[in-house]
């Protein structure tokens, strides 16, 4: 019953008690809890204790019982025997696992008074062996070390009761520097439940030299990241200093080309109107080539500074598109229109192939790169013809020019977008600047629209642009064309002309009177609204630039004056999107400088069929 009460005490009464039931039931007995036990009753106790407490002190706490029972019998001794052996084994096994840890351990009672410890205690402290032994005070380890400077300078009282201190309050991990070695000790402490301490010794030298080491590095890295950094700063400072000032010099390169257009063409303007009136003079008279030369001559100039104000604005960033969705069909016709004339008096044939496709792009620039394509081709194509069509690339649209020309040989595709390049056939069979296929190239990167050139030698040439395609999009109504303005049918008509250059004036009067228009001219708007006062204009003509104001004011005052929506034309340099867009906005028709006098002619044709037609 002792037995089974002592077991119970650990595994619980009823567990125990059914536990001893079931060895009595194993070997075919009853019960009997006032029997004393056999060796066999013992084993089982012990076996069933150790489940609970371990092996070692199960035999242990029997032992004790046994001693308290003063039982000599031979089961009893020989279980004493075994208690004995086992718990030195387990405290061999227990030592011999400390001496292998790698870390220093020691066993503290309550009085600081070493209970077990190991061989890399003794190690890592570098203590005498005789020191460490049973029973030996903390205080004489701490004393030893202190002498001898392993705690570094100061006064020893005071390093040995810090040290001291440190090791019963210090629940969290302590590093200690140990002199002169420099060896760093982590020290990690833990109570006992017997008022004891458990303490493990760790050599931490070599992680915290690593430590350190990262320190620094970390440390020489962020002066590095702040120099760089500053340097970078400096560096963008700099560069936005840069762009600001590029910026500012493109805008004062853009003002400048606006007013350089101006002055510049302004006077070749004047010379083509005499140019002109001069060539038909001489044409009736039966000897135009005098004027037909210098004519020539005028035309090549202008063809010269149109293309370099180009460049300069397509280079410049002058040039901003405005991507709208439109038919290809409507480009074709202008295109059409624009080059008929030209193919047939070369007798080319000049194809453009029907399409009801419709395109993203800037409706003006694509304009302008297919006709330099076209004029191109149809310049440097002696024979034969030139063919204008599509296909579909997924989402794109191929927009081609073909022709059966001269060709270029590979060697020279790169050569040929590039200023004033020209090729030695091409220069014999037409003149030119070299000048066109490098504004193609401007503008379709401008555009970010993709340019390809096939060519074969003596057979002709592919130029490419692939454009985004568009959703469909209905076909415009062109409306029913005007009858053909029959002889002379300008003869008559009236029209205002508003310049502030007298020899632009000068030379529109004798222009339009050879057409047999009836022309007045004015300097500035008062001076149009007195002539209008004495007789009305049928159309009105005015330049964009005027001393005072400009010409789409003028226009509009003229208008509401006369309270009459007369047509309208505005000549100027200027080939912002702002005046083009003015001037659609107040639907008055726009001729660029220097003017081409075939473009003037045939718009006011147009109006007067439309009228002769309405008439």
């Amino acid at each position: 019953a002792e037995l089974q009460s002592t077991i119970g005490r650990y595994l619980g009464q009823e567990r125990t008690q059914r536990a001893f039931e079931g060895f009595a039931s194993s070997r075919g007995e009853e019960p009997h809890p006032t029997r004393d036990a056999d060796i066999h009753l013992l084993r089982f106790g012990e076996h069933l204790l150790s489940s609970a407490i371990g092996a070692a002190s199960s035999r242990l706490v029997l032992s004790l019982l046994l001693r308290r029972r003063n039982l000599t019998t031979e089961a009893a001794f020989k279980l004493l025997d075994d208690a004995s052996a086992a718990l030195q084994y387990n405290r061999d096994i227990l030592q011999h696992g400390l001496d292998h840890a790698g870390q220093g351990i020691t066993v503290l009672d309550r009085d600081l008074r070493l209970l077990a410890w190991n061989q890399a205690f003794i190690q890592l402290y570098d203590l005498p062996p005789a020191m460490v032994r049973f029973g030996t005070g903390l205080d004489e380890i701490v004393r030893y070390n202190a002498a001898r400077g392993a705690y570094g300078d100061g006064q020893q009282d005071e390093l040995m009761a810090a040290r001291l201190q440190s090791f019963v309050r210090d629940r969290e991990p302590v590093r200690l520097k140990l002199y002169p070695s420099k060896k760093v000790i982590e020290i990690r402490t833990n109570p006992l439940p017997d008022g004891g301490f458990v303490t493990t010794y760790t050599d931490i030298t070599e992680a915290v030299a690593a430590q350190e080491e990262l320190e620094r590095t970390n440390e020489s890295l962020e002066r590095r990241v702040v120099e760089r950094t500053e340097e970078i700063l400096r560096v963008n400072a700099e560069l936005q200093r840069a762009k600001a000032e590029a910026e500012e010099a493109n805008a004062s390169k853009t003002r400048f080309l606006a007013a350089a257009s101006h002055d510049i063409l302004q006077p070749l303007n004047a010379a083509r109107l005499y140019a002109t009136s001069l060539v038909e003079r001489d044409r009736a008279a039966g000897s135009p080539d005098l004027a037909e030369n210098i004519d020539a001559s005028l035309d090549a100039v202008e063809e010269i500074l149109t293309a370099l104000l180009e460049i300069s604005r397509l280079d410049g960033g002058a040039m901003k598109p405005e991507i709208t969705s439109f038919r290809l069909d409507e480009l074709l016709r202008q295109l059409q229109r624009e080059f008929e004339p030209s193919a047939q008096e070369k007798g080319l044939k000049l194809v453009f192939m029907p399409t009801s496709l419709a395109v993203r792009s800037d409706r003006r620039l694509l304009r302008r790169l297919l006709q330099n394509l076209v004029s191109n081709a149809i310049k440097y194509t002696p024979s034969g013809k030139v063919l204008i069509g599509f296909r579909r690339r997924g989402g794109q649209v191929s927009v081609e020019v073909l022709d059966t020309g001269l060709g270029i040989p590979q060697g020279k595709q790169k050569t040929v977008f590039r200023e004033f390049q020209r090729l030695d056939q091409g220069a014999k069979v037409a003149r030119g600047l070299g000048l066109g296929l490098s504004i193609v190239q401007r503008i379709a990167r401008t555009l970010d629209h993709k340019l390809t050139l096939d060519s074969v030698p003596g057979r002709g040439s592919r130029f490419a642009v692939l454009v985004p395609r568009a959703s469909p999009l209905p076909e415009m109504s062109t409306g029913p064309a005007p009858r053909a303005v029959p002889p002379g049918q300008l003869a008559g008509l009236k029209l205002l002309v508003i310049d502030n250059e007298p020899a632009i004036l000068d030379g529109m009067k004798r222009l339009l009177e050879g057409w047999g228009c009836q022309v007045t001219t004015a300097a500035s708007l008062d001076a149009a609204l007195a002539l209008q006062k004495r007789a009305a204009p049928d159309a009105l003509i005015a330049d964009y630039h005027l001393d005072h104001g400009n010409g789409l004011t003028a226009i509009s005052t003229l208008r509401e004056r006369s309270r009459l929506p007369l047509p309208a034309i505005l000549l100027t340099a200027d080939r912002s999107p702002n005046v083009r867009e003015a001037a659609a906005a107040l639907d008055v028709h726009l001729l660029n400088k220097p003017l081409k006098p075939g473009a003037l002619r045939a718009l006011l044709a147009q109006w007067r069929a439309t009228r002769f037609a309405a008439e």
